[in-house]
This record gives C-alpha cells, structure tokens and sequence, in this order.
C-alpha cells in the first residue's frame, strides 16, 4: 500500500514512556473516527469491491445483523421493482396512464382533468404534479399520508399543484403510487413481487416492511434491512442487473434509471458536507437514483447513489469496482451529508491511491 493511503498514530505506552508509529488503514480510520466522536451520526458503514465484502464497522450498539431504517433510500429499491415489473409484462411501458391501475378508488377526490395525464414515467421521475414537496421541506405530504387508513387513496385524492410532467417536485407521495401501480399490475402485494424477484435472488431474507391499516406496502421509506444486504443491491447496479451471473433486472433499465435526467438547481451533497478538499460538483436525479461527482485536486470519480433522510446511502463508484453503504441518524440534518466527507477523506483515497 501506498504511503498515501496510510495514517500513522502514535500510540503512547505508560511503561517505556516511547511513542511507537504504527501505520492505520484509511479504512481502519472510518472506526476509529466513529469511535471517538468525530462522526457521532454513523451507524454503519459496508464496503464491497469486486463483490466481496472487504470492510464493515458498526456503532451504538448495532452489529451486522441490525435491522435499520433505509428511509427514502428504499425509493431506489421501488425504481428496481418498477424496471422488473416493465420486463416481465406487468406493466406495459412508462407511459401508461396512473390512474387506469386504482378503478376500484372512483369516485377520486380534488379531481383534475390533468391527473388524466399523469404516467408512471410522471412518477418516477418525481414530475407528478401534486400538491408536495420534500426537498424544502414546503409541503411534506408523507406525515399526512401516515394518518390516514388508506395510503394509496390518500396519494390519489390529493390536488394538483402542476400540469404532470412540468415541474420536479420530490415527494414520497409518488413512489407511494409507484408500489401500488406495481402491485395492481402484478395481482401481487409489494412484499411478494419483491420477495420473488428481487430479495430471494439476491439472497437478501431478514428485512421488515412498514404497512398502512389496510396492509398496503410503504414503498417510499420506513423499510429496515442490514448495511449488508443494501450493498447487494448495489452490487446489482453496479453490474448493470446482474448478481451472481444472474440478470434480475434488464441493463437498459438499469442504465435509464441511473442516467442524470435532471439537474437538481443550487444543490450538491458534497457542498453540504463541508469538506475542505472536494470541488463541490451539483446534484442529478435519475428515475430513483441520483448522480453526483466527487471531485479533488487528486481525483475524482462519479457516484450514482441512493438516499434517504439521516445518512442512508448505497453507493455506487463504476470505475473502482466499488459500492460503499451507510447507516446514520442524523435525520433532518445537514450532517446526513457526512458520509460524503468520509468518502473523500478515507474511502476513496484508500481505492483511488493504492
């Protein structure tokens, strides 16, 4: 190993009263700086390359079998489950119309004849049109929706704000919708068509989902599964759908999905991390997954990665053969950020330099 790619502590013994210089792994700092206070909102952290699992460390009590909330990062798994369902004929294409799956919801409250118009596409991309919004936090639609027995009619029956297709507005609210176009399109609940085509392919079989009264499947956040098995789905985007030499989900979808559809304005994680080192390079937003370049003076790799509130990431580096998961609790915080200012201090020097 590279000189870089190494730290050196000086470990004090009482005894001999010498300093002996024992070189640390980058990797081995990540637990170290966990440990100590330094990043007290980590709770894990799962490093895969080449599909192996080569690190893992965990904090506050949690161990590798810790079931933890993925909250929106589970939006991405939701994306997964939609390109499969398009594969195996359930659902036509992406242009299908929203509101031909949920007949059994007539008549719909705070009716629009543009809600006529909205397409799953309108889902996915975050382009729905409702009456929502997450990223700032002006409307967030999700609280209201847990109050109600019925979370799919909730999400029909709320107003427009826009035409669909016209204006990204995050909102839980439409992948809400997306799990319910999937289980109506397959006769099967979420839980199942995810079970069957999904998880059990990836050998992923300890996780909980979070359920409305009536039993519909939260598909938007509020789903516990381990750092371990959240790499697994990384490790299928990474190769292009595919695990263990088996396709689960075709690559095209699997490249449109990842692809940088839109610029999210005034915003990059990285900035927001307050690293010292990094060029801040802005946001994208695929179908579900996001994009975004980490930057330095001596490297810089794109990351396609999925995200959810407190510190929840799957990330996926390509060029180094790399998927790198966090678990946090630092919800409605800028320091959900930080995982990026440990990707940049330890993780990818340790890959990039070595």
């Amino acid at each position: 190993m590279k000189r870089s790619a190494t730290l050196v502590l000086l470990l004090f013994f009482c005894c001999s009263g010498k300093a002996q210089q024992i070189p640390v792994s980058l990797l081995d700092s990540i637990t170290i700086t966990g440990n100590n206070g330094t990043y007290p909102n980590i709770d894990g952290v799962a490093i895969t390359q080449r599909g192996k699992l080569i690190f893992e460390t965990y904090f506050h009590g949690l161990s590798k079998d810790s079931l933890h909330d993925s909250r929106s990062s589970l939006k991405s798994v939701t994306g997964i489950l939609l390109g499969i369902a398009i594969e195996k004929g359930f659902i036509k294409s992406l242009q299908e119309k929203v509101y031909t799956f949920f007949p059994e919801y007539k008549p719909y409250e705070n009716w629009n004849i543009l809600k006529d118009s909205m397409t799953i596409e309108h889902l996915v991309a975050m382009k729905s049109g409702f009456d929502c919004e997450e990223w700032d936090g002006s409307k967030d639609c999700e609280d209201d929706m847990e109050n109600e027995r019925d979370w799919i009619k909730f999400c029909l029956d709320l107003p427009l704000k826009n035409k669909p297709g016209t204006h990204w507005d995050y909102t839980s609210i439409n992948t809400m919708l997306l799990g319910g176009v999937i289980a109506h399109a397959s006769h099967m609940t979420v839980s199942d068509f995810a079970d069957k085509y999904l998880f059990k392919p990836l050998g992923i079989t300890k996780y909980r989902w979070t359920k409305d009264p009536v039993g519909h499947e939260m598909t938007a956040g509020s789903f516990y599964i381990s750092p371990r098995d959240m790499n697994k789905i990384g490790q299928l985007i990474l190769n292009g759908g595919v695990f263990n030499d088996k396709r689960l989900v075709p690559q095209k979808w699997v490249e449109v999905m990842t692809e940088k559809h839109l610029k999210i304005e005034n915003f990059s994680n990285v900035r927001i991390s307050k690293n010292k080192a990094a060029i801040p390079q802005p946001t994208y937003y695929g179908y579900a997954w996001y994009n975004e370049e980490v930057r330095t003076e001596k490297f810089k790799h794109n990351i396609v990665f999925a995200s959810g509130n407190g510190g929840q990431y799957i990330m996926v580096i390509k060029d180094l053969d790399l998927v790198v998961t966090f678990t946090g609790n630092s919800y409605n915080s800028s320091r959900s950020k930080l995982p990026f200012d440990l990707m940049i201090k330890y993780i990818l020097p340790y890959f990039s330099l070595k």
